[in-house]
């Protein structure tokens, strides 16, 4: 994607289609992959690019071992 607002649209498209298929499980995955993007989005407005999973993930949970980084 080229930006999350991009990324934002594609998924509410895809979640629209999986309804359509009935693919309860594809719904949920993406209704909490776009739910985490707009969330990213609030706490980055200046930030257009599209985040990683890890970068959403991170910014939901700050304090996980995934998540910290170590000064030299």
């Amino acid at each position: 994607m080229k930006s999350i607002d991009d990324h934002i649209q594609k998924d509410q498209v895809e979640i629209e289609a999986a309804k359509a298929e009935g693919n309860l499980g594809k719904v949920r995955h993406l209704e909490e992959e776009l739910k985490g993007l707009k969330e990213y989005k609030e706490h980055h407005p200046e930030d257009s690019h599209d985040p990683s999973p890890l970068e959403v993930y991170c910014d939901l949970n700050p304090e996980a071992p995934e998540c910290r980084v170590y000064d030299d």
